[in-house]
C-alpha cells in the first residue's frame, strides 16, 4: 500500500488538514491560558464530532475568563 514515501507524507498532510480545525477550540484554549482548558479539550474530544459540542467547546474557548476581586 506504501509503495513510495510520498504517499505517506500525503496521507500525514491530509490528517494534519483535517485534524487541526477540529482541534481549534482546544488550541484556543490553551493559546489563551484558560483556567479550564483540559474541560475544553474533553468536550472538544468526546463530543467534537458533533457540530453542536465543537461550538460549545469553541464560544467556552473564546469566553472571557471572570476574576473576582476583593471588595
Amino acid at each position: 500500500m506504501w509503495d513510495s514515501p510520498i504517499h505517506l507524507l500525503i496521507v500525514l498532510f491530509v490528517l494534519l488538514f483535517l485534524c487541526v480545525p477540529y482541534f481549534v477550540p482546544t488550541i484556543i484554549a490553551f493559546y489563551r491560558k484558560k483556567a479550564n482548558r483540559l474541560a475544553i479539550l474533553a468536550v472538544n474530544v468526546l463530543l467534537g464530532w458533533t457540530l453542536i459540542g465543537w461550538v460549545i467547546a469553541l464560544v467556552w474557548a473564546l469566553k472571557v475568563d471572570v476574576v473576582d476581586r476583593p471588595a
